[in-house]
């Protein structure tokens, strides 16, 4: 594969590992692009400030996924500012910082902080499906606050290009789409994990998880993700990072297909190890030689034809 161009940046291939595993430290992430083949890693989402998270038990697998309400636990912006130059200093991979804030105003902050490190790209998570208890609606439901974010992380994150991460929930994610991209936002990462969802232990007759409920994601989630990139494609002209249930080649093609420009892996290193990376990369080469495309430019998109 001759490799991927976004926003002036150049992957080997067009998978990124998703914000949430793996995405704490340099040296895991590191890892996942030299031993896992990955073109790009992005960052365990994190804020102003040290966040312990939910209580055990907060990861339950199912037949079809994962339900997850870690609860943006991560060590804070001063850590993870470490993390990242740490990384560049190590690996030529685009790195992607992914940030949340409590309020508008911290997502400010937060940015500016991040800028310090100089990452490849600033993904910015409006839409964590299991932190309502004590966030309240995520920004991402709301086209206003939506916009709002977009605008004032635009502001600070001067030269480095942000991407809004969505969530298919709200006012719709072509309407979403569409605001991001009014308001300066460079990308989309369609979509965050679905939810919230719960699952009841009938022997106990209780919710499993600590916090009840958390965010669906995995295999489960696919024909959701390939739904939203679909609907954004259609509706903006940046480009979208895919994202939610990829598994094997085939589900990337869909999203690619779809109007993907990239390929979030998040879940299915859980299943298959962080060789996951190279295999999709490998199934989507061998597509397109099936097929006799040239290029991943080739068949972005087809599926609007």
């Amino acid at each position: 594969m001759d490799g991927v161009n976004f926003l002036n940046l150049k992957l080997k291939n067009p998978t990124v590992l998703a914000s949430g595993i793996l995405g704490l430290t340099a040296s895991s992430m590191r890892r996942v692009i030299k031993v896992g083949g990955a073109g790009a890693v992005t960052t365990k989402s994190f804020n102003k400030d040290w966040r312990k998270g939910h209580k055990n038990p907060s990861i339950i697998p199912f037949e079809h996924g994962l339900l997850n309400a870690v609860g943006l636990s991560n060590p804070g912006i001063d850590e993870m500012v470490k993390e990242i130059r740490k990384f560049k200093q190590q690996s030529e991979a685009p790195i992607f910082a992914s940030i949340f804030g409590r309020t508008i105003d911290e997502f400010a902050e937060v940015t500016q902080r991040t800028v310090e490190a100089e990452p490849d790209l600033i993904e910015v998570n409006v839409s964590c499906p299991n932190v309502h208890s004590e966030f309240g609606q995520p920004f991402g439901d709301s086209l206003s606050d939506t916009a709002r974010v977009t605008e004032i992380v635009k502001k600070h994150a001067g030269s480095i290009p942000v991407s809004i991460k969505l969530g298919p929930h709200g006012p719709g994610m072509g309407r979403l789409a569409r605001v991001c991209e009014e308001n300066g936002a460079d990308a989309i990462t369609a979509i965050n994990t679905v939810g919230p969802g719960m699952l009841i232990d009938i022997d106990v007759r209780k919710p499993i998880l600590s916090n009840k409920t958390g965010g669906v994601s995995g295999p489960a989630i696919l024909p959701i993700a390939v739904k939203s990139v679909y609907e954004v494609y259609r509706t903006v002209k940046i480009p979208i990072i895919g994202t939610g249930g990829v598994t094997v080649a085939a589900d990337a093609i869909q999203l690619i297909l779809a109007g993907a420009t990239l390929i979030g892996i998040g879940t299915a290193v859980y299943y298959q190890g962080i060789e996951v990376f190279r295999k999709v990369a490998d199934g989507i080469q061998s597509y397109l030689q099936k097929y006799g495309f040239n290029s991943i430019e080739e068949i972005r998109g087809l599926a609007h034809e």
